[in-house]
């Protein structure tokens, strides 16, 4: 159950006295077994003493966090409490709580427990309990966003006193969506109840025929393959004589039929494991709007539930990988202070539509995500074109260098470089393609990527700062990078390749009077 305030200190589940031994014998079990083969090829004197110590160490070294963790809700704040030798007590006040995200690992689900993590809206600073049995974690969950809400001051007193009947009307609406009544002059403001989770996106299955166009999985191939790797050297399959009667039994066949087999065998892999993992990360999925928070559960093996408060989402950003975009497809993340990297992907790969739709939900205001761009013109272009051409040269200059060296037939060497100087031209097109940038009322807009097209949205409001660079080349033509810095996401927004003049005009729209003496005069006749 979860503490009442001033309850005193509770720890946590004792099915944590399985979860970390479990935990701790998996993380030792390579190196242990390591050790004993060793030892056993040496000397069996020590293995009545180092079998036991071997077992028995990681079992007492993973009881000890739950003998040694506690913790409390009070009043004001929430308190975690650990240590043996070096005690360690966490706080964090109740109004400064603004994400609890809970994990439950396939061990965690076995033993009904959930990871709790608790944020303050400092990247470093989250208060962790695992394990909490999975009723006290969503019980606890719903307590800390309940009373956070509950601590928050009415927007009249956060914003400031207005004065015009407008301002009264947009307080009293802000008051309504964030739970407040308005109140009489002299009355303490009151709560409504609170409004019911609002659905802003479910999974649909037939999304998964996106899942083999996303390359992120490839990672999970390459670490499979550097395991692989580890072992192979001692396979007896890797000699001389093993290898020379391979290669004369796939030359008994056609080489296309065997590429083939091959492309054929790589693709059908491809797909496994594309659709398995997308299903294992993904699996019902929904993202809902609830108490002021974007709530996002998925996972099927292991389940997430991650809360990111809207008043700290400062934008979001779509992308849409090469790969993707040929089908439709799109991903979706926020833009946010106070979470951890800054960037919360809020949608699996799915149509683009939705992606906009969603975008558009979670800032309030459909369209940033479809606005025209506006060209940043032909200088912007060559010089796409010329930065790809550029590292296309440089890797020629490389090949041509080993070519000589190993003396190669030259007539390869020249259909590289031609492949390669095209390929480098398509590139530099797609990416002015994707160049641009548009400013609306409220947002932002900046488009990027080389490959993979990426429509940033930043709240004008979360801009903190500009930054205005030019390389030696830019200043040659007049042009420049604008940086609207940010405390969300990756702490800034770029638009590449913009004329300097537009983008300090740029920068002065978005945040008036903070570029003012910038900003060039216009000529008198």
């Amino acid at each position: 159950m979860i503490p009442a305030p001033d309850d005193g200190w509770m720890r946590l589940s004792p099915r944590k006295l399985l979860l970390d031994p479990v935990k701790a014998v998996g993380q030792a079990i390579v190196p242990v077994v390591v050790a004993l083969v060793g030892i056993s090829q040496s000397d069996m004197r020590f293995w009545p003493i180092i079998v036991p110590v071997a077992i028995l160490g990681p079992v007492v070294l993973g009881a000890l966090p739950w003998l040694t963790t506690h913790y409390r809700l009070t009043e004001s704040q929430i308190q975690v409490r650990s240590g043996i030798l070096n005690k360690n007590t966490s706080t964090a006040p109740l109004d400064r709580v603004r994400s609890v995200d809970l994990e439950a690992s396939l061990l965690h689900r076995v033993l009904g427990v959930q990871k709790v993590q608790v944020g303050t809206g400092v990247d470093d600073d989250r208060i962790t309990l695992d394990a909490l049995a999975a009723s006290d974690a969503q019980a606890l969950r719903t307590t800390l966003l309940g009373r956070r809400a509950a601590a928050a001051p009415p927007s009249a007193v956060r914003a400031g006193a207005g004065d015009g009947d407008g301002d009264e009307a947009a307080r009293q609406a802000t008051d309504h969506a964030e739970g407040y009544a308005a109140p009489a002059p002299g009355v303490p403001a009151q709560p409504f109840p609170p409004a019911p989770a609002a659905l802003l996106a479910a999974i649909d299955w037939s999304w998964l025929r996106f899942a083999p166009f996303s390359l992120g999985r490839l990672v999970l191939l390459a670490g499979a393959v550097g395991v692989f790797s580890q072992f192979a050297d001692d396979l007896p399959i890797w000699n001389e004589e093993t290898a020379t009667s391979a290669w004369a039994w796939i030359t008994q066949f056609a080489i296309v039929a065997v590429v083939v087999v091959l492309a054929v065998g790589g693709l059908g892999l491809w797909l496994v494991v594309s659709v398995v993992g997308y299903v294992l990360q993904w699996w019902g999925f929904r993202l809902v709007r609830e108490h002021g928070n974007l709530h996002l559960t998925s996972g099927l093996v292991t389940t997430r539930s991650i809360t990111v408060e809207e008043a700290k989402v400062r934008g979001v950003e779509m992308t849409e990988p090469v790969l993707m975009r040929l089908v439709g497809g799109a991903e979706l993340s926020t833009l946010a202070t106070g979470v951890e990297d800054g960037v919360t992907q809020v949608l699996p790969p799915c149509p683009r539509e939705v992606a906009v739709g969603v975008g558009g939900a979670v800032l309030e205001q459909p369209g940033p995500l479809t606005r025209t761009l506006v060209r940043h013109g032909p200088k912007a272009h060559r010089r796409a074109w010329f930065r790809q051409l550029r590292n296309a040269l440089d890797l020629v200059v490389v090949l041509a260098v080993a070519w000589w060296w190993f003396d190669l037939t030259w007539w390869w060497l020249a259909a590289i470089a031609v492949g390669l100087l095209a390929l480098a031209a398509a590139v530099g097109e797609a990416s002015y393609r994707h160049l641009g940038h548009a400013l609306g009322e409220q947002h932002l807009v900046a488009g990027s990527g080389t490959l993979a097209r990426v429509r940033t949205v930043l709240e004008t409001d979360g801009i903190i700062g500009w930054v205005v660079t030019q390389s030696w080349w830019q200043r040659r033509i007049g042009l420049a990078d604008l940086t609207a810095t940010t405390a969300a996401g990756a702490e800034k927004v770029v638009v590449c390749d913009v004329r300097l003049d537009v983008a300090v005009a740029l920068a002065d729209a978005a945040t008036p009077g903070l570029l003012t003496d910038f900003v060039p005069e216009p000529a008198t006749a």
